[in-house]
């Protein structure tokens, strides 16, 4: 009998044990369920919550609250977790690191491209990533992706897939001309190389395309990729620094010619040859790759005195600028990260916006520039457009009073986005179609 009341009670503890923790468990998940649904009326009131491009997609059947896509998500709070199952909140700010898509263990993940409502314009390829027109090809984030893996691995595969079909002719110029140097770009260089083809390769800017416009200190988040005839390359987490500069030994290494400074102005298909007009010269050749980018050509401000030497679309070296007197222009991410590096070096920095309130900034963008403002570091100078840009000043106009005020100002930074190019593959003759919540990548 007293075995049996221990046994009782030992069942009984256990029970009370069991119970306690389930109550635990179930106040928790009402604590997050209550955090995720003020995060989402938050992103909604701010317009974060619907995506602008590539962004993640969760299927609830499929999906079993494990949160790993949230925890590895680098940039926070663009997913949350409501009613067990994982859930979109700041979705706008998804810059498609695909962090969530590798760590999800269900694969209950995919990343669309556009929504149901909100479309996005891109180029119609093959899944030779071949375009209505024969031999010419897109790969990377042009086409949707922008995933530094995928771009590399994309722009290896279209030269793949060039290569079967090219009719080599020797009075050309090349075999291809891959436009951009970017992820796509590179890995298309690589593997053009590889495969024995003439090639050459234009950029408008420097290497890295897109990448080399970030500010020195962003992170850019990538899973291992294939480099073609480097092997694998094992990152999870460098700066963009670190992966130039990656990308630079390869090039070396390997003697790649790439055409820094030259702009692509015309591309034209003459019966079976295309001919590239560019900034500094013409071509011709047998196939053309395009790995452009989505941005294409920065924005400009169309204001008097823009063509001024001090004025720049993107910042490279912050810690070599000091004492100066800087308008940053803009209201994104990239333009209040900017600031803030320009004010450590100890320039008086003053920030320019069309608006009266930021929006779609990163929280802890948000909260810097908040404090730099309160602390005096970075002037804000909200609600403002300017007008004239001189050797020694800015011009700025309030927009709801129409009044003029004149910085001093050594030099300007002007990240304003860039123009898609859509006109630009439309001159050439390519078919855009508008995608409404495809996914680019699935398991």
């Amino acid at each position: 009998m007293e075995v049996l009341l221990e046994e009782l009670g030992a069942y009984i503890f256990a029970a009370l044990l069991i119970g306690v923790v389930f109550l635990l468990y179930i106040r928790r998940l009402k604590r997050v369920n209550r955090e995720t649904a003020s995060k989402i009326q938050k992103a909604m009131e701010t317009g974060l919550y619907e995506p602008v491009s590539l962004h993640p997609y969760v299927d609830h059947d499929i999906c079993i609250g494990t949160s790993a896509c949230i925890d590895a998500c680098p940039e926070k709070d663009i997913l949350g977790l409501s009613k067990g199952k994982a859930v979109t909140v700041n979705t706008s700010r998804c810059v498609g690191h695909g962090a969530c898509f590798h760590a999800c263990p269900v694969q209950a993940i995919s990343l669309l491209i556009g929504t149901e409502k909100r479309g996005v314009d891109l180029p119609h390829v093959n899944q030779e990533f071949e375009t209505n027109i024969p031999l010419l090809y897109i790969a990377g984030e042009l086409g949707g992706m922008g995933l530094i893996k995928n771009a590399v691995e994309q722009g290896k595969q279209a030269i793949d897939y060039l290569t079967k079909k090219i009719k080599k002719d020797h009075h050309t110029d090349a075999d291809v001309i891959i436009v951009g140097a970017g992820p796509a770009g590179i890995g298309a260089t690589l593997n053009a190389v590889k495969n024995g083809l003439r090639y050459i390769t234009l950029e408008q800017d420097t290497i890295g395309g897109t990448v080399a416009s970030f500010p020195r200190a962003k992170l850019v988040m990538t899973s291992p990729m294939e480099l073609p005839m480097h092997g694998k390359v094992k990152l999870t987490e460098t700066s963009k620094s670190e992966l130039i500069s990656l990308w630079q030994d390869l090039i070396q290494k390997y003697q790649i010619r790439i055409n820094e400074q030259e702009k692509v102005e015309e591309i034209k298909k003459i019966d079976d040859l295309f001919h590239v007009k560019t900034s500094k010269g013409q071509y011709r050749s047998s196939a053309v790759l395009l790995a452009i980018g989505r941005r294409g050509t920065p924005r400009k401000l169309g204001c008097t005195g823009e063509q001024l030497d001090k004025v720049y679309y993107r910042l490279l070296e912050p810690e070599l600028i000091k004492n100066q007197e800087i308008l940053v222009v803009g209201g994104g991410d990239s333009a209040i990260e900017s600031a803030l590096l320009l004010a450590d070096e100890g320039n008086h920095v003053s920030l320019s916006y069309r608006s009266e309130t930021f929006s779609r900034l990163k929280p802890q963008n948000s909260e810097k520039i908040s404090a730099a403002a309160k602390n005096g570091t970075v002037q804000l100078l909200m609600n403002t457009t300017v007008r004239e840009i001189t050797k020694d000043s800015v011009i700025l106009i309030y927009n709801s009073s129409g009044a003029a005020q004149t910085i001093k100002n050594d030099l300007v930074y002007v990240f304003a986005g860039g123009e898609l190019p859509t006109s630009f593959l439309e001159k050439i003759g390519v078919q855009i179609t508008k995608k409404f919540g495809e996914a680019i990548l699935r398991h």
